[in-house]
């Protein structure tokens, strides 16, 4: 009876153990499939941007010390005539202004045929003159001259000047001077050579202020005979906002030289015409 208990005991014990193991194994089961489920699923991966280009500027090199080195500016001409001291233009000056000009022209001997007399100078401008008082200076017998002129087309006096605006200050600069002369503006601003031509044909006129190129465009087409001119002077001494004179500008240091070869040098050396510098 005791044999029979024992083994029901062990019979049960050992059935509820297979029972256990069984609901053991059911429930890591259940353990697996609810981790599975419950493991989150990755979100879809946006398109990421390409990442632009990045371009790394190098430091400049600096030299030991930290100190640069300035570059010298190179001078200006006005720069060097800012600093110096205005010096009145002579007669030499216009002479080796025309052999520099002329020297890759003409022979020594043509060069030599070029020199001008002392005596067809007029006195130099001491840049203590207005233009009035100057010419008072060198023409102290204007206004019989004046009076006894009585050419057309041509002129007693020309005053040889840079540009149009130059030559209109030395109109109204020389007011004093002229009294009642007839004083006709030559140059191309504003007027036509065929107007000029035909108002020197028209009356007589005594002084000319102008620039070269017209006066010479003037004299080429047979407007302005230069036979009965007395006294030719140069706007010499003034120099403009980049402190230039007149002569120091090529373009116009060609149109006078120029100008002077059509007649002016050899009424020059034959003494009945003065040349000036004011």
């Amino acid at each position: 009876m005791a044999l029979m208990r024992g083994s029901f005991l062990c019979a049960t014990i050992a059935g509820e153990l297979s029972f256990q193991e069984a609901s053991d194994g059911e429930g890591g089961g259940d353990t697996e499939v609810m981790q599975q489920e419950t493991t989150p699923v990755p979100a879809l991966s946006k398109k990421t941007k390409q990442p632009k280009e990045c371009f790394l500027v190098q430091p400049k090199e600096t030299k030991e010390g930290g100190t640069k080195t300035k570059k010298r500016r190179k001078k200006k001409i006005t720069d060097i005539l800012a600093k110096s001291e205005p010096k009145p233009g002579t007669p030499e000056d216009l002479q080796q202004l025309m052999k520099d000009y002329y020297s890759s022209r003409r022979s020594v001997i043509e060069l030599e045929e070029l020199n001008l007399p002392d005596s067809c100078f007029l006195k130099v401008n001491d840049l203590t003159h207005s233009l009035s008082s100057y010419l008072k200076e060198v023409c102290p017998k204007w206004v019989k001259l004046r009076k006894n002129h009585n050419e057309k087309k041509s002129v007693l006096m020309l005053i040889i000047c840079s540009s149009a605006i130059r030559a209109l200050e030395l109109i109204r600069s020389m007011t004093a001077f002229k009294g009642d002369s007839k004083v006709m503006k030559l140059f191309a601003k504003h007027i036509k050579v065929q107007e000029q031509i035909k108002l020197l044909e028209k009356r007589v006129v005594h002084l000319g202020v102008g620039t070269p190129g017209r006066i010479k465009e003037l004299v080429k087409q047979g407007g302005l005979n230069l036979n009965p001119l007395k006294f030719l002077v140069f706007d010499w001494n003034w120099r403009d906002q980049k402190l230039r004179r007149m002569m120091d500008i090529p373009e116009i240091r060609k149109e006078v030289f120029e100008l002077l070869e059509m007649g002016v040098l050899s009424l020059c050396k034959s003494e009945s015409l003065k040349l000036g510098l004011f």
